[in-house]
């Protein structure tokens, strides 16, 4: 197992500096590991790492556990949340781990030579007792496994737009196999399209017309 100055050294060069988030995703990802009983960094995909936010604790995440957004051993739900539940995948076994609501304020007791808030999180974070710094929670989940992996080769096409559908994301609405977009509408807006013969050509309408040929 790497150290922990190893791994902070690594975060740095991927994040261009090092913050007190990064601190925290790689102390996470090191206490997961102990508490799942699985070496860290993974050299494999046995580790599923679920995290609820975005920025810099996922880039320490990543380097702490090996998880990652592109193997499919990461995945990223944005409840801005700096929590993450690491899931054991032969076993099942999952923990939530998140920082005590007090770590803040603590660390500062644990960098008495920082010149700034931000220093007092940075150097704090990484001295101070995990015990004081993080809060753990067995849990399991509300989705099997087996649908969040899904199965390899898996592709459908929506019924509505026609683009490929991967990783048994589809819905079924109305009797129609859609992707999410088509379904529950989507984070994107159309300037102005229309579908036809499975080619997208910009239009001066604000409408979004579909050729009969979509469905």
């Amino acid at each position: 197992m790497q150290s922990l100055t190893q791994l902070l050294q690594e975060s740095a060069r991927a994040h261009q500096h090092l913050c007190p988030r990064q601190v925290l995703g790689v102390r996470m990802g090191l206490a997961a590991g102990q508490r799942l009983d699985l070496p860290v960094p993974q050299s494999d995909k046995r580790l599923l790492t679920i995290v609820e936010t975005d920025g810099c604790v996922i880039d320490g995440l990543t380097v702490a556990t090996g998880c990652r957004v592109g193997r499919r051993t990461m995945r990223v739900l944005d409840y801005g949340k700096v929590a993450a539940t690491f899931v054991d995948t032969q076993t099942g076994r999952a923990v939530r781990i998140v920082p005590h609501a007090g770590a803040r304020q603590q660390a500062r007791d644990y960098a008495p030579e920082a010149q700034s808030r931000w220093q007092a999180y940075l150097l704090g974070y990484q001295r101070m007792p995990e015990a004081e710094l993080l809060n753990f929670q067995t849990v399991t989940l509300a989705v099997s496994l087996e649908k969040i992996l899904s199965k390899d080769g898996y592709r459908v096409n929506c019924q509505r737009c026609g683009e490929e559908i991967i990783n048994e994301r589809e819905v079924f609405q109305a009797g129609l196999r859609l992707c999410r977009p088509c379904a529950e509408g989507a984070y994107y807006q159309p300037l102005a399209l229309e579908v036809s013969a499975g080619l997208l050509t910009e239009k001066g309408s604000s409408e979004l017309l579909w050729s009969c040929a979509t469905f």
